[in-house]
């Protein structure tokens, strides 16, 4: 018996130490580390979010250390990640509508002008989706290497797509200015 409960007691200790290392949000579980290319990334923060009371989808940003400020955030070098789950169903479109709205509300013209022929890589590769289901993952991936590659539920979309201003321009729709969610931003920096 008393091997019975030291077995129990260890593996709800275990099952414990377990949820120490996720963080959650909008009942998403995201690992606390995860490896982009060859390189070893903590989760930066997690958040959720919302369009009026609807919950769209859950995210964490990855970075190779943590970082509270939206500019180092954005600017820290090596791999980064940013993991999505989505919450509800979306179609690409709609998504890539989201994406380039957020995109534009944090640059100016001559900006959005560098990137204009890389937004439409990006926005064909994932207009080739078609539509996502609730439960999808996207990951948007910085590999100093080759440059930005989108994930959609472990499958490559398109080519990588090159430029570390574009992977900034895409964080920046979480972390810019005029950021998409003030909390999500939040979230993400670690403060949420």
């Amino acid at each position: 018996m008393k091997k019975l409960l030291a077995t129990a007691t260890l593996s709800l200790a275990l099952l414990a130490f377990g949820n120490v290392h996720a963080i959650e949000a909008g009942g998403v579980n995201f690992a606390d580390q995860t490896k982009v290319g060859g390189s070893d990334l903590v989760a930066n923060g997690a958040g959720m979010r919302k369009k009026l009371f609807i919950k769209v989808y859950a995210m964490a940003l990855y970075l190779p250390s943590k970082q509270g400020d939206a500019d180092a955030a954005i600017g820290a070098r090596g791999a980064k990640r940013i993991n999505i789950q989505l919450l509800r169903d979306l179609s690409a479109q709609q998504f890539v509508d989201a994406l380039n709205e957020g995109v534009a509300e944090n640059h100016s013209a001559t900006e959005l002008a560098a990137l204009k022929e890389r937004l439409k890589q990006f926005s064909d590769a994932m207009l080739s989706v078609g539509e996502a289901k609730s439960g999808s993952v996207v990951q948007l991936d910085w590999l100093p290497e080759t440059g930005t590659r989108l994930t959609v539920n472990g499958q490559q979309r398109g080519r990588d797509i090159a430029g570390e201003d574009f992977y900034g321009a895409l964080l920046k729709i979480w972390l810019g200015r005029k950021p998409v969610q003030d909390d999500l931003k939040s979230a993400l920096l670690g403060r949420g």
